[in-house]
């Protein structure tokens, strides 16, 4: 036998999503590993998730939901809670008294976290945020069927909403002025960047923008004197009036580029939540 995707409880939970989600009103389909991939591809796409599986690249998977700042160590944890979900499950399949799965809970918030990377990092829209919401094993969600399982599972059943609520509160922290490698701003006028346009660029688009200054000005980013050499530089253009462009087309593309993806890439902040 082939091992299992993953493992056996991501293997299943795929499995039965695909038999399922032509049956939206199904129990299957709205059972609780089902409702994780449905979680995921709220946050990831369906490609993200189905495509690694059918090619078996688990590789593949793990990178996805690495891609909005979820490190090794995040993902190794959710397939590890959902694994432990999946066993103390199956005992109770099997036992005159159900155990407390105390999985129900972890699993719900390692899928918050996750969204919550992809949402400091992204314009989502309210839509967005509130279908993920009501994917959420809730009292306020719109399935009758996860509504009763949230009852028959939490021994706090406004738990999973009320940390949804708190992370939905936090915001990206703000990168300060002192963390950026800055250049005189005259340096940076001469490529029509403005101050503005500045404090919108992360530290890295800051270091990459100056790596290409320099390169364009034919100054070494290791030479001791750059700083004195791109002085120079700066009085000479100066003293020639030269045109404000940098000679150099991939400069002006990364300039252009900078600005437009640091203005997409916005924080979208929920301080309420209606259940």
């Amino acid at each position: 036998m082939e091992p299992y995707f993953i493992n056996e409880a991501i293997e299943k939970a795929i499995n039965d999503y695909m038999n399922s989600k032509d049956k939206v009103e199904s129990v299957l389909y709205n059972s609780f590993l089902v409702v994780v991939i449905r979680m995921l591809i709220s946050i990831y796409g369906e490609l993200d998730i189905i495509n690694p599986y059918q090619i078996k690249n688990e590789d593949a998977f793990k990178n996805n939901l690495m891609k909005y700042g979820a490190s090794k160590e995040n993902v190794d944890n959710l397939f590890e809670l959902i694994s432990n979900f999946y066993l103390i499950e199956r005992r109770n399949s099997l036992a005159i008294k159900r155990e407390e799965n105390i999985y129900f809970i972890s699993v719900q918030k390692a899928l918050i976290d996750l969204f919550t990377l992809k949402r400091l990092n992204f314009d989502l829209t309210e839509n967005e945020c509130k279908d993920f919401f009501d994917l959420l094993y809730t009292p306020g969600t719109s399935n009758a069927l996860r509504q009763s399982y949230n009852y028959l599972n939490a021994s706090d059943i406004y738990e999973v909403a009320e940390y949804y609520q708190n992370k939905m509160l936090e915001e990206k922290e703000p990168e300060l002025a002192d963390d950026k490698n800055l250049l005189k701003f005259d340096i940076y006028k001469l490529f029509n960047v403005s101050i503005a346009d500045i404090s919108k660029m992360s530290a890295k688009e800051i270091d990459t923008l100056n790596k290409e200054i320099y390169k364009s000005f034919d100054i070494s980013e290791n030479a001791i004197n750059k700083d004195y050499l791109l002085d120079e530089k700066l009085k000479e253009i100066k003293m020639q009036n030269s045109p404000i462009t940098t000679g150099n087309g991939y400069v002006d593309i990364l300039l252009i580029m900078s600005v437009i993806v640091t203005t997409i890439m916005v924080v979208v902040i929920f301080s309420t939540i209606v259940f």
